[in-house]
């Protein structure tokens, strides 16, 4: 879906109408053929001799006519061996009608008038609604894969094969945090399907295809490029989705996207767009993610994930400047739930977690999707930085709950001294005495030094720390009073150090900020 250095140096033959105009103008700027300007697409021409199949296309599937230069001439091969296993998937639901004229409301002559004729009635009577997605077939018995947002909430599913056959269909099962649901239909004949492909070998600039059902117009296929890999759109933490250009619009949701050994290798989801249409930003579930979870569909009905029991984030570069360690990648656990996995093995606050199992961690996402997929009960060495000191931690994975949250800790009696101030770093802090907790409406769990003001030239005030917030630990160690606090400083100050890790409380939650000494 790639670019080599020779180009034609001649073009006769006609290309073939089932390319669209969308993917002629990709080719023709993509890859150095010349266009003129006031020349029509349809008059693009190529000599028979340079056709040419692909020797690495697998068997069974017919592939691609290239160009000398390995631009696609037709997807038309491809088209015609995967389109068969793209559904249409049809969803019956059941809705209150709350519109319509409740005679009791009336006047008593129109009251019976309406009560005559039957038009109370409408008040409040349940209806049907009908919407329509996309799926595709992943085995010649009968599983579909489909989006959760497609089938959630669905009295009645459908589906309708390109040959025009119509099936009832089962949810098998379905998780709404990766938004992938699984059918199941029964077929007296074995049915046409689709493999999975591998995204993680797919670059930004190799060619796609998406096969759906936009607006109901079944079997529509569009063209176009992975934009990017790796795409964060805020939709949760198991999914980074894979961004692509080709054309994908409603009804769409569900379908596949293949790369060009007719392979899938993403499941359209979502688009960007201000206007509700496609405007060439559109999101598909990378095939690894759908695999993983469509395993456990399958074999459980429902998806489970492993748990560690901590509240982590990114380890930016002027958090790893204060933990001694050059390279920005990994994740550092601001809090520790009391008595789960990661408390039981021995994690402490301020702990960067570097690998698991051998296997290096990125941030803080990437360690959240590799806790979910260790499955709980089993056993996971964890490599982290403690105190400098890099070591391996055995963990107990345990088992996630959605609304697992952090517990808060038993509440500790506050050490500082009544009434002492200070200042440091641009914070003005007071230690902790009930007249303070009550003031800041501090909960009784939190204990630190609370900051009463900020210096808005501060860094402090460009890290975000306001008024109320409270310093729980500097350096990794607790302070109760704003003299700790600055004892911990000039502890950073005297080993060179130019930023001092500082963990803070506020309304949402703990994290932790490296704040500039000076």
């Amino acid at each position: 879906m790639q670019r080599p250095s020779s180009r034609p140096t001649e073009l006769r033959g006609r290309f073939l109408a089932a390319v669209s105009a969308a993917a002629l103008a990709v080719v023709g700027l993509g890859f150095g053929m010349a266009m003129p300007q006031a020349q029509p697409l349809a008059a693009f021409h190529a000599p028979a001799s340079v056709l040419m199949a692909s020797a690495a296309a697998p068997a069974g599937i017919a592939p691609p006519r290239m160009l000398e230069n390995g631009a696609p001439f037709s997807f038309a091969d491809l088209v015609e061996r995967v389109s068969p296993a793209v559904v249409t998937v049809t969803v019956e639901e059941q809705l209150t009608q709350t519109s319509g004229v409740d005679p009791s409301e009336l006047p008593e002559p129109f009251r019976d008038f309406f009560n005559q004729f039957g038009q109370g009635r409408q008040f409040n009577q349940p209806r049907k609604a009908i919407s329509m997605g996309s799926g595709f077939i992943i085995d010649r018995s009968g599983d579909i894969v489909t989006n959760n947002h497609v089938v959630e909430d669905g009295k009645k599913i459908t589906v309708k094969l390109p040959d025009g056959r119509e099936f009832d269909a089962r949810l098998v099962g379905a998780d709404k945090a990766t938004d992938i649901a699984i059918l199941k239909i029964h077929s007296d004949r074995p049915l046409p399907s689709v493999e999975f492909g591998d995204d993680r070998q797919v670059r930004v600039g190799d060619w796609v295809i998406a096969v759906g059902n936009p607006f109901g117009l079944s079997n529509t296929v569009t063209a176009g490029i992975i934009s990017s890999i790796g795409r964060d759109i805020g939709n949760g933490p198991y999914t980074d989705f894979l961004q692509i250009d080709a054309s994908i619009n409603r009804g769409n949701s569900g379908g596949p996207t293949f790369d060009l050994q007719g392979k899938v290798i993403g499941m359209n989801t979502m688009i960007f767009s201000p206007s509700g249409g496609s405007v060439g930003i559109g999101f598909a579930i990378p095939s690894s993610t759908v695999r993983e979870i469509v395993d456990q569909l399958k074999a459980h009905g429902h998806v489970s994930r492993g748990w560690l029991g901590v509240t982590i984030q990114n380890l930016t570069p002027d958090i790893a400047a204060t933990v001694g360690t050059k390279i920005a990648k990994g994740a550092i656990v601001s809090s520790i739930v009391p008595g789960g996995p990661a408390a039981k093995a021995g994690f402490h606050q301020g702990d960067v977690v570097l690998a698991v199992n051998g296997k290096a961690i990125e941030d803080n996402r990437d360690l959240t999707r590799r806790v979910a997929l260790l499955a709980a009960g089993s056993t996971a060495t964890f490599t982290i930085m403690h105190d400098g000191t890099q070591r391996n931690i055995n963990v107990t994975i345990g088992s996630r709950k959605e609304d697992q949250q952090v517990a808060s800790a038993a509440p500790v009696q506050s050490g500082g001294n009544a009434g002492e101030t200070g200042e440091a770093m641009g914070l003005g802090l007071a230690a902790v005495t009930p007249e303070v907790r009550r003031e800041f409406s501090l909960d009784n769990s939190i204990n630190g030094v609370v900051v009463t003001r900020v210096d808005p030239n501060s860094d402090a005030a460009d890290k975000g720390i306001e008024p109320g917030d409270v310093v729980v630990s500097v350096a990794n160690q607790s302070v109760r009073t704003p003299k700790d606090v600055k004892v911990r400083i000039a502890a950073a100050q005297s080993q060179g150090r130019k930023s001092v890790l500082v963990l803070v409380a506020g309304s949402n939650g703990q994290r932790f900020v490296a704040l500039k000494i000076a």
